[in-house]
Parts: C-alpha cells; sequence; structure tokens
C-alpha cells in the first residue's frame, strides 16, 4: 500500500516516459467538442479533490475522475482506490494555448503531481505512525499494570488483547495479583479472545506457585456463582478451575528431578507419588474420606515400599481423594468452615466459645501436613493451632471466629521439607497448664476443654511415626534449667554487667519517660460473657506473641511465626476484597501524591460466594467494646491511654486520629460506605480509627432503606478529638479532606476501573441499578475547581456532624443489638 505507483491511465494518453516515472494523461477523446479550461481553474479543482482525498481515506475514485468544465462535466481517467492505492496527478492541457504558454502548464502541473506524492506517502506515514503510537505507548515507562488491565477490557481489538496478554508476564507477581479479581472476571464473563489472552499467564502463574493456584480456584468458583448452573457447568471459569484442581499445573522442575530421585524406570507412578517423591518429607499420601490427612516424614526407604503399591490400590485413592497438591490445603480450610457452620447453631456465645476450643483442639491434632494461611505474606507451614485463644467475635445471628495460627517460615513453600511434629507433652510441664492466660475462658471451661480431648499423640492417622521416632528436641536454656524467666533475666543481667560499658543518661529525661509510661499505661477489658473477643483483642500483638511462643512446643525454632486469621461463614465477601482493592488503590495514590492520609486495608481470602477469611486488625478494639469497658466519653479514654493534652504521646495519638480519620471518610463518600455503627469502627493502640466490614458499599444499604443519609460518619466525639470546632487540629482535618480528594480525582480512572470491571455478569448487591459507575465517577467532581471543592468539602462535614440519620442509626443499634 502505498509502495508502487499508480497505475497509467488507460486509453489514448501517451506512453509512460523513461525516466520521469508515469506520464500525466492526456485528454484525446472528442477534441471537437472540448471547450477551453483555465489553468488557474484547473490547477484549483486538482487541489480541491486532493483535499477530498486527504479526508475521506480511500473512498470511491468516482470522486476524484468529474470535473467542471464550462458546465459540462469531463471525464478524467480513474484511478484504482480499492486497495489504498493514491492518484499521483492528471494533466489537464489547454488546446488554445501556445507551446511555451503549455510547457508552463506542464512544470506546474508536474510539481503539483510531485507533491501529491509526497502527500500520499507523508499521510501512510502518518496512518502507521497512529498504529505504532499504541505501541510506542505500551511500550514506554509510562505503561503500568493499571493501563494494561484498562485496555485489556476495553479494547475490542484481538491484537492489542493478545499483547496485553504477553505483557503481563512483564509485570512483578505482586503488581498482577492485586488485579487478579479483575482478570478473572473477564476470563470468565467477556469474550473468548480476552479469555485466550489472560489463560496463559494465569497456567504460567499456576505452574510456578500453589499459593496462586488455590487463589485462583477458589475466585472461579466464587465469581461462576453467579451465572445459571447450566451455564456455569460449561462455562469457561469452571474448566480452568477444574484444571488447577486436577494437579496438572505442577512446576516443570518437578518432573525433571524425577530421573535422579528414582533410578529405575517405573511407569505406574500417579502424578500424586511423583509429588510425594519429590521431597523428603511431603504432603498426604491417604486422604480418608473422613477428611483425616497424614503429616510424614516419609524418607526413601518408605517411598520405596510405597512405589510398590498395586495400581488398584493408586486408582482407588485417586478416585477418592483430591489431588496432594491442593488437598491438604482445601481439607484445612474446609475444615475451618465446618466449625464455623456449626457454631452458629448454638444459642449463646458462652457455648459457641466452649465448642470452638473443642473443636480447634480435634483439628489441631488433625492437622494437614502442607497447610498454610493464604493472606500471610510469607512461605510458611501451618504447625499448630493454640485452640485455648481463639475467640467468638460480635455477631448477631452468625459465628465468626478468630484463631491464631502458629508456622514455621520457609524459603519455598513447594520445595520445603514438611516440619517434624513436636508432641506438646514432651516439653509441657505442669505449670504450664496451670498458668495458661484467661483471654475469656474460666478455670472449669478450660478444666472441661481439656478432659473432652482424648490423648492423640500416638494417633497414626494423623502423624506417622518415623515423625517422632527421629525426633530429637533440643531445648533451650530458658526451658530446661529455669522454669522463672524473671529471675533467669536477673542473673543474665547480673552476669553480664562487668562486659558493658557505662551509660550516662539525664536525670531529667528519665523524669520524664516514667512520667509518660505512668501517664498512659495501656488499661486492659475484664472477661464479659457476651463479648469475649475485647479481653483477646485489647491485648497487645507483641505480648501475646511471646506469650504464646514460650507455651509452644515449636516456640524454640528460629523461624516460628505467629498468624492470626477471621473464619466467617454465611457472609459473601466479594464485596470486602472489592473495597479492599479500592482502599489499596487510594492508600497508594495518596502515597504517590504526599497527602499523609492513613488508612489501613486489610486482605480479603473469599472462599465461596457465602464464606472466606479476614486478615484482623492487631492492637485494635471498636468503639463500642471501648465505650462498654471503661464507660468513658472517646476523648476520656484518648486521655487514659495516651496522657494529657500536652504530652508527647497523646499529641502523636490525636494526629494519628485526625489523619485517619479524613482518610475513612473519603473512603466512605467515595464508596457509600454504609452500616456505620461503632461495632464497625475500630481503635488501635497508636490512635488510628479503622473502618471494617464493608458489606454495605455503592448501591446498596441496610435493608435497602437508604437511610443513613450523610456522606461519612463525624459525630461530635470525632471532632472533640480533634480538639474542638476551632481548633487547629479540626482545620487540619479538612485540610487533608480537601488534598485527598484533589489527588484521588486526579487518578479517577484507576478507581473506577477496578470497580466497572468487577460488575460484569455480577449479581452482587453493591450494582444493583444502573447508574453504579455513573454516580461513582460524580463523587470525583471532575467539573469542580479546587475552590469549588474546597467549598463541597465544607459543606459534607458541616452536614455530616449535624447528620439527624447518624444518630438515629446509632440509637437503631444500641436498643437492637447493644451496640454503643
Amino acid at each position: 500500500m502505498g509502495d508502487r505507483g499508480a497505475e497509467p491511465a488507460r486509453g489514448t494518453g501517451p506512453e509512460p516516459q523513461g525516466n520521469g516515472g508515469t506520464a500525466l494523461s492526456v485528454i484525446t477523446e472528442g477534441v471537437g467538442e472540448l471547450a477551453v479550461i483555465d489553468p488557474e481553474v484547473a490547477k484549483k479543482a486538482c487541489q480541491e479533490v486532493l483535499e477530498k482525498v486527504k479526508l475521506m481515506h480511500g473512498v470511491s475514485s468516482d470522486s476524484l475522475t468529474r470535473r467542471a468544465a464550462g458546465g459540462e462535466a469531463e471525464r478524467a481517467p480513474r484511478a484504482d482506490l480499492a486497495n489504498g492505492d493514491l492518484v499521483e496527478g492528471c494533466e489537464i492541457k489547454c488546446l488554445d494555448d501556445p507551446p511555451d504558454t503549455a510547457s508552463k502548464i506542464q512544470e506546474e502541473d508536474d510539481e503539483s503531481a510531485a507533491n501529491t506524492v509526497k502527500t500520499a506517502r507523508k499521510r501512510q506515514k502518518n496512518n502507521s505512525a497512529k498504529q505504532s503510537w499504541l505501541l510506542r505507548l505500551f511500550e514506554s515507562k509510562l505503561f503500568d499494570i493499571s493501563m494494561a488491565i484498562s485496555y485489556l477490557y476495553n479494547s475490542k481489538e484481538p491484537g492489542v488483547q493478545a499483547y496485553i496478554g504477553n505483557r503481563l508476564f512483564c509485570f512483578r507477581n505482586d503488581e498482577v495479583d492485586f488485579y487478579l479479581p479483575q482478570l478473572l472476571n473477564m476470563y470468565i464473563h467477556m469474550d473468548e479472545d480476552v479469555g485466550d489472552a489472560i489463560k496463559p499467564y494465569i497456567v504460567h502463574r499456576c505452574r510456578q506457585s500453589i499459593n496462586f493456584s488455590l487463589q485462583c480456584a477458589l475466585l472461579l468458583g466464587a465469581y461462576s456463582s453467579d451465572m445459571h448452573i447450566s451455564t456455569q457447568r460449561h462455562s469457561r471459569g469452571t474448566k480452568l478451575r477444574k484444571l488447577i484442581l486436577s494437579d496438572e499445573l505442577k512446576p516443570a522442575y518437578k518432573k525433571r528431578e524425577l530421573p535422579s530421585l528414582s533410578p529405575a524406570p517405573d511407569t505406574g507412578l500417579s502424578p500424586s507419588k511423583r509429588t510425594h517423591q519429590r521431597s523428603k518429607s511431603d504432603a498426604t499420601v491417604t486422604i480418608s474420606l473422613s477428611s483425616n490427612l497424614k503429616r510424614t516424614a516419609s524418607n526413601p526407604k518408605v517411598e520405596s515400599e510405597e512405589e510398590e503399591l498395586s495400581s488398584s490400590t493408586e486408582s482407588l485413592d485417586k478416585s477418592l481423594c483430591p489431588p496432594v497438591r491442593l488437598a491438604p490445603e482445601r481439607e484445612f480450610i474446609k475444615s475451618l468452615i465446618a466449625i464455623g457452620k456449626r457454631l452458629a447453631t448454638l444459642p449463646t456465645k458462652e457455648q459457641k466459645t466452649q465448642r470452638l476450643i473443642s473443636e480447634l483442639s480435634l483439628l489441631n491434632h488433625k492437622l494437614p501436613a502442607r497447610a498454610w494461611l493464604p493472606t500471610a505474606g510469607f512461605d510458611h507451614h501451618v504447625v499448630r493451632v493454640p485452640h485455648t485463644q481463639a475467640v467468638v467475635l460480635n455477631s448477631k445471628d452468625k459465628a465468626p471466629y478468630l484463631i491464631y495460627v502458629e508456622v514455621l517460615e520457609c524459603d519455598n513453600f513447594d520445595t520445603a521439607n514438611v516440619p517434624a511434629r513436636i508432641p506438646e507433652n514432651r516439653i509441657r510441664s505442669t505449670r504450664s497448664a496451670e498458668n495458661l492466660p484467661e483471654c475469656g475462658i474460666t478455670h472449669e471451661q478450660r478444666t472441661s476443654s481439656f478432659s473432652t480431648v482424648p490423648n492423640y499423640d500416638n494417633d497414626d492417622e494423623a502423624w506417622s511415626v518415623d515423625d517422632i521416632v527421629e525426633l530429637q528436641v533440643e531445648l533451650p536454656e530458658i526451658h530446661t534449667n529455669s522454669c522463672d524467666n524473671i529471675s533467669q533475666f536477673s542473673v543474665d543481667s547480673i552476669t553480664s554487667q562487668e562486659s558493658r560499658e557505662p551509660v550516662f543518661i539525664a536525670a531529667g529525661d528519665i523524669r520524664r519517660r516514667l512520667s509518660e509510661q505512668l501517664a498512659h499505661t495501656p488499661t486492659s477489658f475484664k472477661r464479659d460473657p457476651e463479648d469475649p473477643s475485647a479481653v483477646a483483642l485489647k491485648e497487645p500483638w507483641q505480648e501475646k506473641v511471646r506469650r504464646i511462643r514460650e507455651g509452644s512446643p515449636y516456640g524454640h525454632l528460629p523461624s516460628w511465626r505467629l498468624l492470626s486469621v477471621i473464619v466467617k461463614c454465611g457472609d459473601d465477601l466479594r464485596q470486602e476484597l472489592l473495597a479492599f482493592q479500592v482502599l489499596k488503590q487510594l492508600q497508594s495514590i495518596w502515597e504517590q501524591e504526599r497527602v499523609p492520609l492513613w488508612i489501613k486495608p486489610y486482605k480479603i481470602l473469599v472462599i465461596s460466594a457465602d464464606s472466606g477469611m479476614i486478615e484482623p486488625v492487631v492492637n485494635a478494639v471498636s468503639i463500642h467494646q471501648i465505650k462498654k469497658q471503661s464507660l468513658l466519653s472517646l476523648l476520656d479514654y484518648f486521655l487514659q491511654e495516651h496522657g494529657s493534652y500536652n504530652t508527647e504521646s497523646f499529641l502523636t495519638a490525636q494526629r494519628n486520629f485526625v489523619q485517619s480519620c479524613a482518610g475513612y471518610c473519603l473512603v466512605c463518600y467515595l464508596l457509600q460506605v454504609k452500616d456505620r455503627h461503632n461495632g464497625n469502627i475500630l481503635l488501635d493502640a497508636d490512635g488510628h480509627i479503622i473502618h471494617i466490614d464493608f458489606g454495605f458499599i455503592l448501591s446498596s444499604s441496610p435493608r435497602n432503606l437508604g437511610f443513613e443519609t450523610s456522606a461519612f460518619k463525624l459525630t461530635t466525639e470525632f471532632v472533640d478529638v480533634m480538639g474542638g470546632l476551632d481548633g487547629d487540629m479540626f482545620n487540619y482535618y479538612k485540610m487533608l479532606m480537601l488534598q485527598g480528594l484533589i489527588a484521588a480525582r486526579k487518578h479517577m480512572d484507576k478507581v473506577v476501573q477496578i470497580v466497572e470491571i468487577m460488575q460484569q455478569g455480577s449479581q452482587l448487591p453493591c450494582f444493583h441499578g444502573s447508574s453504579t459507575i455513573r454516580n461513582l465517577k460524580e463523587r470525583f467532581h471532575m467539573n469542580m475547581t479546587e475552590e469549588q471543592l474546597q467549598l463541597l468539602v465544607e459543606q459534607m462535614v458541616d452536614g455530616s456532624m449535624r447528620s439527624i440519620t447518624t444518630k438515629l442509626y446509632d440509637g437503631f443499634q444500641y436498643l437492637t443489638n447493644g451496640i454503643m
């Protein structure tokens, strides 16, 4: 296209010239009737035609062959534009002109023809440049994962979609993982071209990471649940989910290691056997129908004996149990969800707590070998669930519960050996049982919970014997030589005094530190049978970690870590996951724009359309629990926790409160977060407030009444902590609101696309109605100046403070649920 010249005009024109390219055509048809044409008119007519060619981009050549001459239409030679070829020029010769005049016209027309060719080639270059602009954007440093997801969603060109699918491999894993819900939702509900572009990356990552495989399988199942059952059964999402769970997407290097691990050829090995053979200590070999998983060290001798099992036994095992690679983790998650469903049937929190401790004690002894917490940010193995520390959270109809999980960190979950089990009775003394912390249970409850749990230390269904026989536990001196940690610390201090250099501290500095420490010593909550979680949540996290580690058989290991997770049943956490993504994006935007707003997005694991796990916010309790336990106003509680008004601790906590309050006010306004009672607002040990429970956002509200009409929740208690309406911190709060809104609307597309893509094929309540996305965009107020935005912020703050519906909703929650 454009590389070849236009064909010479057909007819009676002159032959092509040797070196001059194609000769200009001469009109010889009907010479006797041809009227004389003015050269200026002819030139103007050619220019008009060329302008039309530029504007119309390859229209029919008929528009190029008609010329007006003295009121009569004459036909000029035609040029073929069907394939994009352009007319190089046309010669119109005046027969009555003298030879010199004709030569001048010829020269002018030659120049016009040459200009026409240059124009045509320039336009072709421009067209190719336009096509390459997109490629240049994709290859530029400005092209990030957010832009890639946007083009993948909005572009209708298969070539662009395929290119974006390939570009996904160039981004960091954590960048793509953030948009995993959007990618999988597009894969399920959009056309085949988008699915074909996404699938290679998903399959590649599933081969690399078992945790990525699990999350993909769970999300594919959850987001396919909105489809009709007949469509869902044969959908792309269901097929990909089955592929992931079929254990076919193993890392390639495992198969390459097979010859070195098994010299003798054995073609009868099933995929589960190969996985088992890979590691000196791997996952479950046989999964019984009762879902009891074995943990085994599986030395080479045992492996060689297992490899000689008959093919009939192998096929039976394969038909009865899910694949080995994901099976232990799936069984672990299934057990936790089942516990939550059984707790929901009990009437009181006291009974729920007792049942929870007993259930977790049984689970602890039947713990799967290769289990992990997907909400954690590092590779690890779950080794123990301290059941006495678990608590049931506040909920009227359901039974969400909080558990603490002991894990051992590892470099790579897929290749690391499974830690051998350390029986608790090998190291636990009588004092450790007597000194168990209260944490919401009485001595009688603790005794009953221990008496109902049999001794599973020799239970072969949970652990193999060789795990215990080969184990030699080397306990540190703190356990073996001294049970009194305080006296041991004193001895260490005395013996090491001689080797230390003297440190001089000013007396005034000591007095200041002691006074501040005494002034804001954190208070402890009393045990409340109706709210057993208050005591556990109030305990400082580091103190909890130290206490649990001292009583753990794994506590002496350097890789020991403590994690926590909230298990929820009967709740759809897909909206929570959407809110997490928006909060995470806003947090990134405010950091990029250097706006000191503070929010705390917590991780969400969607297990199904009605269950999931939530990362707890540590060192934080709800404002409801604070008011109920302390019987103080929020300001008085701040003074009790952080000292008097002028102390450094109080001023720091006050600033943290203002920055977090401004951040969450903007979040609540942009996402239209409802159900904002004091049970859903936390206060941490540093003074930050944290909003939780985003079950009602965008187009949904409790019972779809739309009762909470204010932009966000801002009570007089909040303003009092800020120093009152006339205080500097309150003005700082409004300034942060304005800066945060200006920064957020600068990156509006990054926020909106997260929500818009998830609306595809979704039946979530937050997407009810056709105006959800339009209303979300309007709340960014792109058409307002900064002065108008400042006025808007003033109006929203004033309206939220005076909102009667906020006060009525808090009163309603107090009367119906006892939330203060």
